[in-house]
């Protein structure tokens, strides 16, 4: 009967260590801007941190936990599928072409239900981008995201991301 107890505090204790671990996987925004209500809720950056370490680690258990399951890509680019397979399918083809693609957040703009990121992708191009094979050389370019949380998940995203340079980095484009 003493046992239980201990038991308990032993399972809250590796819970916590979990919890904490997953923390400390978050990319740590550079900046943050509140509006002065404080009105954007811990909930509102949580989830915006877990869909940058979706981008910074391709891990798509933090999908699941960043983005509600009607999400909506208000930006969807030609090809790319609608809801959470999108972004799935968009990080394993990235992915592809650049395998240690790593994602800083820059800035974060939080107010109410919306937060606004200035995203900074760093990587080296080493596999294959549709007919082009990677040498190794530098990716390196920007993105802004938008997003609308509800009941503490993505909604709704708008983004855009610096495509002429990224292109030109892989050899898609010439200078």
């Amino acid at each position: 009967m003493n046992r239980i107890p201990h038991l308990i505090g032993a399972v809250s204790l590796a819970l916590f260590s979990i919890s904490v671990m997953a923390a400390e996987a978050l990319p740590q925004p550079q900046r943050v801007f509140a509006d002065r209500n404080g009105g954007a809720s811990a909930a509102v950056k949580l989830a915006a941190l877990r869909y940058a370490a979706f981008w910074n680690t391709g891990d798509p258990r933090y999908v699941e936990l960043a983005l509600d399951p009607d999400f909506l890509d208000s930006t969807l680019p030609e090809g790319r599928r609608q809801g959470t397979a999108g972004p799935l399918q968009a990080s394993q083809t990235f992915r592809a072409a650049v395998p240690d693609l790593k994602v800083e957040v820059a800035d974060m703009v939080l107010a109410a239900d919306r937060v606004a990121l200035r995203l900074h992708f760093t990587g080296h191009f080493s596999g294959r981008f549709g007919e082009i094979q990677g040498s190794g050389q530098p990716v390196d370019f920007q993105a802004f995201d938008l997003y609308r949380v509800k009941n503490g998940r993505i909604a709704e995203n708008w983004h855009l991301e610096d495509n002429l340079s990224l292109l030109k980095q892989l050899g898609a484009l010439k200078p």
